[in-house]
Formats: structure tokens, sequence, C-alpha cells
């Protein structure tokens, strides 16, 4: 009997694999369903549309969405439907469900989470549900009829996987852009199809599961409200003449040609603490105001009203949405693990912040980066700091060798070397000697400087290692950081207080006190290096848009024109937004400063 059962059961289900189904639509469905083992946790829908929509899927296109080529996406919606035994998602006895009417309305708003509306056919849907919802009251069982079904319920599979995925890691790929961030790898590890099937198709508060895909960052979720707050703000501007130029800076009691239109502005922007009364000169009331508006957008905060303010206040608010689409962007871009990272470097802002283990901010810090002027933009990136280097030697990139230190050698001579602490030395670090100027500029020999108090990196560097050579370290040069742009380096990153960041860096290591860190920056023992116990997740990042930690909305300069770049990329068709990896053509490998 151990022999007979196997062979009748396989005679079974030969036959009845066999048996004609031109009669049932289902019939196929019905029998494959039999060794199909169902892998979607999603309630089980009809199975009367199965065959309409695997034929649908088999294509790369599907004309009736706005954004018809969906290739990129294709392998995973076949394998959303092949888990599901393509059934429908998104309708229940022809009519959307909750969902689906949930993630239209998400779709709609698009622009509140920073993201295009139509990339998902927003004005699209209501033509849709009012098409499959006459089918429904006809009664229509044509083969019409269910083709629209079929094709409505991937087009909402495909704006879905869009939207999330845009929400989840971004619309561009930062390396088309020449930052090394792999959103590629961060795409790949999500489970899309999965996570749509499992957590999203029968979600009772979709919102809630769309919002878990994006980055849970304080700083992210108070960029994304204040973004609502700019849009609305942005409908509801007045189209209004600038603001008149200024010839000088105008103090308390000075006059101004454009007082009363400066004072409605400043009070549409909220920088005003309630109402600025109204005004013949240019009143205390309207420089608080003024300085408050100074601070938000990086500017001098000296209550004086300059051509630089004058231009920052000119700037449209939808300019500012824009800021912040392009913030919100940049966020998407980050690894999970750097999501949320221990050191956050904000270029634009010249600042650095540096966050506890409960992601509370331990403290802000004035930077100084890369020079705009001369190719010397820090690169965005992110990277684990991996140790610390006391009194270190600069060793010269060859570049700087032959931009700039040759101009003094050919001035001065050779003797120039010695008089700044430079040493020449061969590959292996040995003193060298009976070389000529010419040596140093065609890289024949190393040029480093010595460790110590005039050496252009300070005492101390902080390493995460990148191929860009861009690290934070300490500088001579403290008067830079008096200024409000702080771009003056030739790539790497200046701290205002180095010795501060040292102990921040090196508190879980208890022999690492405070004098034994201070003595290590100013005693005789050069380059040691200090590896971390744990390593720490630094982003560099540019944010020209960001909420900070008081709620209010800063906006900066697009230094390096990132934003313009980026703006430019998004503006592309979607299918185009992603290219192949590139090098940062501003930024080459070699030890920078």
């Amino acid at each position: 009997m151990s022999t007979v059962v196997p062979v009748l059961l396989s005679a079974v289900l030969v036959t009845t694999i066999l048996l004609p189904t031109e009669g049932c639509k289902s019939g196929r469905r019905t029998v494959y369903s039999w060794f199909h083992k169902r892998k979607s946790t999603s309630k089980a829908n009809s199975a009367e549309f199965a065959d309409n929509v695997e034929k649908v899927v088999q294509s790369p296109q599907l004309a009736i969405m706005k954004w018809s080529n969906y290739s990129a996406y294709q392998p995973l919606v076949q394998q959303f439907y092949n888990d599901r035994n393509f059934e429908l998602a998104w309708t229940r006895d022809g009519k959307p469900t909750e969902t689906t009417t949930a993630l239209i309305n998400l779709f709609t708003h698009a622009d509140e989470k920073g993201l295009i509306p139509e990339d998902y056919d927003a004005s699209r849907w209501a033509q849709r549900v009012a098409r499959i919802d006459d089918i429904r009251k006809r009664k229509d069982t044509s083969d019409d009829a269910e083709t629209v079904i079929a094709q409505f319920d991937a087009a909402m599979t495909i704006s879905t996987m869009r939207f999330i995925s845009d929400l989840h890691t971004g619309r561009v790929n930062p390396q088309t852009l020449n930052f090394d961030i792999d959103v590629p790898q961060k795409r790949e590890q999500f489970q899309l199809s999965q996570f749509m099937n499992d957590q999203l198709v029968d979600a009772s508060d979709a919102p809630t599961v769309v919002s878990s895909v994006e980055p849970h960052n304080a700083i992210y979720a108070a960029t994304e409200k204040a973004l609502v707050q700019y849009l609305a703000a942005a409908k509801q501007q007045a189209q209004s003449d600038p603001l008149p130029a200024v010839t000088h800076p105008i103090s308390v009691g000075g006059s101004y040609a454009g007082l009363e239109p400066l004072r409605l502005r400043l009070q549409e922007l909220g920088d005003a603490e309630g109402e600025i009364p109204q005004t013949q000169a240019y009143s205390q009331e309207i420089s608080d105001a003024v300085k408050h508006f100074q601070t938000r957008h990086g500017l001098t905060p000296d209550g004086k009203l300059t051509q630089l303010t004058v231009d920052a206040l000119n700037v449209p608010l939808t300019e500012r949405v824009e800021q912040l689409n392009l913030a919100l962007e940049r966020w998407r871009w980050l690894p999970d693990n750097f999501v949320n990272p221990r050191v956050l470097v904000n270029l634009p802002e010249f600042i650095v912040r540096t966050y506890n283990e409960d992601n509370s901010l331990a403290f802000k810090m004035k930077v100084v980066v890369g020079q705009a002027e001369g190719n010397h933009d820090t690169p965005m990136f992110v990277r684990s700091m991996r140790y610390v280097n006391f009194r270190p030697y600069w060793n010269l990139p060859n570049s700087i060798i032959k931009k700039e230190l040759m101009k003094h050698i050919n001035a001065s001579g050779l003797g120039y070397l010695a008089s700044h602490d430079y040493e020449v030395v061969t590959a292996n670090g040995q003193p060298a000697s009976g070389y000529s100027a010419s040596d140093l500029e065609h890289g024949r020999y190393v040029v480093r400087q010595k460790p110590g108090p005039k050496n252009s990196l300070g005492l101390v560097k902080f390493m995460f290692p990148n191929e860009y050579d861009i690290y934070m370290h300490s500088t001579p040069e403290m008067q830079f950081f008096n200024l409000t742009r702080r771009d003056k380096s030739h790539g790497c990153i200046r701290l205002n207080d180095a010795e501060k960041m040292a102990n921040w860096v090196l508190q879980e290591q208890p022999i690492w006190t405070a004098d034994k860190i201070h003595d290590a920056m100013y005693g005789d023992q050069n380059n040691k290096t200090v590896n971390l116990k744990t390593t720490l997740p630094v982003s560099i990042t540019y944010l020209t848009a960001m909420a900070d930690e008081d709620g209010s909305v800063h906006f900066y300069k697009d230094i390096y024109g990132y934003d313009k770049d980026l703006a430019a990329a998004i503006a592309k068709h979607p299918t185009d937004r992603t290219n192949e990896h590139k090098v940062n053509p501003k930024q080459q490998p070699g030890e920078t400063l």
C-alpha cells in the first residue's frame, strides 16, 4: 500500500493539472494554488483576475501610467504578485480598499514629504477609481473590464513601490553626483515586495506603515514638519516687489525706503516676537527681528540691514521649499547605521554636531570646511571614525606642493622648508639629502610638516578612513572661526575646539583622562595613534535647510552648488535619475588640509 498511494496521488495530480481550463479563467490558478504555498500574509482575494494580472505585469511598460516604463521595478512587481498567487491586492469586491484610498491620499500630498505627486500618478487616480466603480455597478465581466481592473491593481503596486522606495532611499543615486554613499546597497537590503505584502496591503493605518520606512531621525522629522508649514506659507505669500537694495548697512534709527514691506515680511516669516509697530525709522523691534532672521540664514547676526540680508529676505518661499525638499532627499540616502550618526558635519552651516548614544545632542562646534573657490569642495560621504592621531605629521599632497609650496621655494630657496617646520624624507620616512626643488615638484620625495604648534593639522586629527583623505583636525589658524562664512580649507574639516572633541571621542576609554589628552597634544611625543574602543559613525552632509533643536528653521547658502546639481538630477525623467558610479572630480585622493 505504501507503493500504491503515492502512485495514485500522482495520477490524480497529473489528471487534475491536465484538465481543460478554458471554461473557467481562474481554473489554472485554482490548480496552481494546490502546490504553491501562499507567501503573502495579506488577506486572500479573488483569484478570478489572476491571469489578467499576470499578463499585465509580464510587460515592463504600463501605458496607463504617466511614467509608463517601470522596468527597474518589474522584477519586484512580479515577485509581489507571485507571492500572492497573482491575486488582486488593492481592491475587494470591486472597490478600492481602505489602504488603497489612504495611499492615493498620500500620493496626492506627496509634496508634503518633499516628493513630486505626479511621480505616483496623483492626478490620475480619481478617474481610475471612478472607472472601476462603474465596472462594479454595471457588473461588467468582460475581458476588457477585467483588464482594466488588473491594470488598476498593477498601477497601484508600481506607484506604491516608487513612493516607498523614494521615501526610504531617495530618488537620486548620490554616486551619480560623485558622492560615496551606497544607496544601491541600501535599496537591495530592503525587501520591498515582502514589506508591501506583509505589512502594507491590509494595513489598518497605512500612513503609519509608510512613515516607518523614512529615516528615524529627529532633525529629519522636524524638517518634514517645517516643509508642510512652508508649503502653506508659499501658497499664501503675496506676489510682492523685492525689497529695495541698500547702499550701506542700516542701523537702529536709520532710514530705509522699504521699511513697511520689510516689517510685514519679517512678521510673515515669524522672525518677530509679536507684532512689530509701524514706524518711520529703522526701529529696535525691526533690528531684533532682522537679527533673528540673520541667525536663521547663516548671516552675521548683528541686526543691521545689509545687502546680503536684503537678498536673503527677497528669496521666494518656493525656493525655501525646494531647499527643504533637497534636505529630506539627502537624509534618505543615509545607510541605516548612519541615520543617527554620532558625528554630523553640515558643510554649508559650518557646524559639527556630536550625539550621545541615546541620540541626544552632546554639543555643537564651529568648523572650517573646503574653500568653494579653487575646487576644494568638501564632499559628502559617510564613514566610521576609527582612531585619533595626536601631534601628527602633515604629508603634503603633490597638488599643494605644486600650487602653493613651490612659489615660496622659488622665491626664498629651499631654506623656506626648515623655517616653516617642513622636512623632506624618502618614501620609507628616512631623512633625504641632496634633493632639488625640481625633485620636490615632481614628487620624488615626501614633504611633510613636523608635529607641533606650527603644524597645519594642529595637535590632533580624527580619522575616518576614506578615499578622499578627508578628516577632522585642529588648526593654528583660529582666526577663521570668527568668520560667518568659513570655507577656508583645502577640503578637510578644521575644529574650533579639537581638545573638547578629543575628550568626547575618547570618553569610553577611561585611561584617556582630560589631563592625559592635554599632555598628548602639548607634550613631546609625536605621531601617537589611539584606536577607538568603539567606532563612531560620521556623516559629512550638505543641508542648506534644516530644523534646529529649538524648532527654528534655518537656511544656508549653496556654497558648492550641490543643491543646484541635485535639483537638476531630480528634474530629469524618473527613469533617468540614476546612472553609473563616478569619481568625484573635485576631490582627488591625497592627504588634504
